[in-house]
């Protein structure tokens, strides 16, 4: 058949292609070199001449009319919220004493988002501890940290925590944890950054040698909690500038902040301080508010302000990373980032009301620390109350009048209690609250646009002898 098909089909293109009577020479001859070549194609392979004699039309039809460059939909209210809870997730409690019940969300802004998240129980010895775990993790220049310590910031604690050994009762003090939880952080950014150089020199292939450098191209901030259940303790360790709030009721019917982080970032004089004395004699380590460009002083990844120069250049010139921070910045003795965090351990007091809110700093962009406790406080209120009013009507608004008056940030009077979510009441309260034209008008936007209106944001709120459960 092959045979067959290679001695006729060709004949017969080429007689139908040559059957004009009136042409040149020239055309003649070049009409001559496309016999040729389409009786090669001919002897080379059967399906080719298949695909010249078959009719066939599988080409997608383009049907449009003009019209508006975007035919997408405004942003009604309705949309607001569905897009404001479209990550959302709240999650009854029954199994730890002390805990009622945690909510949760995250609206992105860059594609795709750089922040993430985790929470459930957590057990550092066997399955009968009553631990549970939140994390929030704000990425930078990429999303790879951020992802990676997903999956494995908590194993890592959780091993230093089982070498502890608790008291006869199961007590474990709170410098044990606190050091354990040290350790685990300082040791997970060891693996990402000190083994590059094993990477790099690794007889495995270039596309593995990118995935494994890549956590430490891009960087990350970490925010985790742990409640031991048998201590009522809640220990908080941040690297970044992520924060944890704790709001507590007083006697007096008020919520109070009590802050279980401190912002790890260039505006940090302590920070700053505890940077210059690492590095005696730079006097260039910090600069309106940035660490050699950075405004974390602390965080996982971020391998330009840990590797030496020399391995910065190699890793850049040999897979593709990113371009070493001189001759821009002066750098000179690196490391200047550690992962290593500031640890907190506070008892929860079982008779009084209680929550806490962490949050990347994309939701304290725009919000204080007593703000976003007043709003959670006012969330708890609200729930037994009758629905709020009707949203008020604003005058037309555009982003020019952030210059003109009004505040970007949260402003008490745009508070609007109609979310059953925490966090997503935060979240709609920081980005405009009950000012519909303010608010839709942030979300109207995506990336890379979006960062000029917001960043990404995720937030966890855990309420503990609230009495308050999923509606």
């Amino acid at each position: 058949m092959f045979s067959a098909l290679a001695k006729t089909r060709p004949r017969y293109l080429a007689t139908n292609l040559g059957r004009k009577a009136t042409r040149s020479h020239s055309t003649r001859a070049s009409s001559s070199n496309t016999r040729i070549a389409i009786a090669t194609t001919g002897f080379i392979s059967a399906p080719g001449i298949w695909w010249w004699t078959t009719a066939r039309d599988d080409v997608p039809n383009i049907e449009s009319s003009p019209g508006e460059p975007s035919d997408e939909p405004s942003l009604s209210r309705g949309e607001v919220s569905r897009r404001l809870s479209k990550d959302a997730f709240s999650y009854e409690v029954n199994s730890i004493t002390g805990i009622n019940r945690y909510d949760g969300t995250q609206l992105a802004s860059n594609s795709p988002c750089e922040d993430r998240f985790v929470h459930g129980k957590f057990s550092p010895w066997n399955e009968s501890d009553k631990w549970m775990s939140w994390a929030v993790f704000d990425g930078h220049a990429g999303w790879q940290t951020a992802d990676l310590l997903t999956k494995q910031l908590l194993p890592f604690v959780r091993n230093n925590l089982s070498q502890i050994k608790p008291s006869a009762d199961g007590v474990t003090s709170d410098q044990s944890v606190q050091h354990a939880v040290v350790k685990a952080f300082v040791d997970l950014d060891d693996s990402i950054i000190q083994t590059a150089l094993a990477t790099s020199q690794s007889e495995i292939s270039l596309q593995e040698k990118a995935k494994k450098l890549a956590p430490a191209y891009s960087g990350s901030c970490a925010l985790l909690s742990l409640y031991d259940s048998l201590t009522s303790t809640l220990h908080v360790a941040c690297t970044g500038d992520s924060r944890a709030v704790l709001g507590r009721k007083g006697a007096d019917g008020k919520w109070e902040a009590i802050p279980l982080s401190i912002d790890q970032a260039g505006t940090n004089e302590d920070e700053v301080a505890r940077l210059y004395k690492e590095h005696p004699g730079e006097e260039n380590i910090v600069k309106d508010g940035r660490v050699l460009g950075i405004m974390v002083s602390r965080g996982f990844g971020d391998s330009r302000w840990k590797w030496p120069l020399e391995f910065q250049q190699k890793v850049k010139d040999h897979f593709n990373g990113p371009a070493p921070l001189t001759p821009r910045y002066d750098v000179r003795t690196p490391p200047y980032l550690t992962a290593e965090p500031v640890v907190t351990s506070t008892k929860i007091d079982p008779s009084q009301p209680t929550f806490l809110i962490m949050a990347t700093d994309g939701l304290w962009d725009n919000l204080s620390s007593q703000q976003g406790v007043n709003l959670v406080g006012t969330w708890l209120e609200s729930r037994a109350q009758k629905p709020s009013s009707p949203d008020p009507v604003y005058p037309p608004f555009d982003f020019g009048q952030f210059r003109e008056g009004v505040d970007w940030k949260f402003v008490e009077e745009r508070t609007t209690t109609q979310d059953k979510n925490a966090a997503v009441h935060l979240v709609r309260n920081s980005l405009g609250g009950n000012h519909h034209e303010l608010i839709a008008g942030r979300l109207a936007f995506d990336s890379p646009f979006s960062r000029y209106v917001r960043d990404d944001i995720t937030v966890q709120v855990v309420f503990f002898n609230t009495g308050d459960k999923s509606s």
